[in-house]
């Protein structure tokens, strides 16, 4: 097995006001998937090299969380990058960039939609 995680999906109440945090932090759009029946917008990734993507998603069934399993978001050379952009975004830093010795550094924060997502880097 190559990976532990295929795909991703993050619940958004708001579809555009979780559009845009995302697109805010990440420095570029989020590109809309056809769906029938859900709000579908792709998170950024390099499929070409093995990237493993995700999405944010509206729909019955998708209700944001600060309980469960907690996705790590890649977050770049240095994660304090997108970091410095949640609160401005409208979401809320829970716990700061902190070490984690060899294996880089990790953040955690609320975004706008209610949901618990951490970030990692090796800076």
């Amino acid at each position: 097995m190559k990976n532990a995680v295929n795909w991703f999906e993050i619940p958004v109440k708001n579809f555009e006001r979780g559009k845009k945090f995302y697109s805010t932090i990440f420095g570029e759009e989020i590109q809309l998937m056809d769906h029938p029946t859900l709000k579908y917008g792709m998170l950024p990734v390099d499929m070409k090299s093995g990237g493993i993507g995700g999405a944010i998603v509206q729909g019955k069934g998708y209700d944001p969380s600060m309980k469960g399993s907690l996705i790590y978001l890649n977050g770049g050379d240095d994660l304090s990058k997108v970091l410095s952009k949640i609160e401005k975004a409208g979401g809320k830093i829970l716990v700061p960039k902190t070490s984690l010795g060899p294996n880089g550094f990790m953040a955690q924060f609320k975004d706008t939609e209610g949901n618990r997502i951490a970030l990692h880097s090796m800076k």
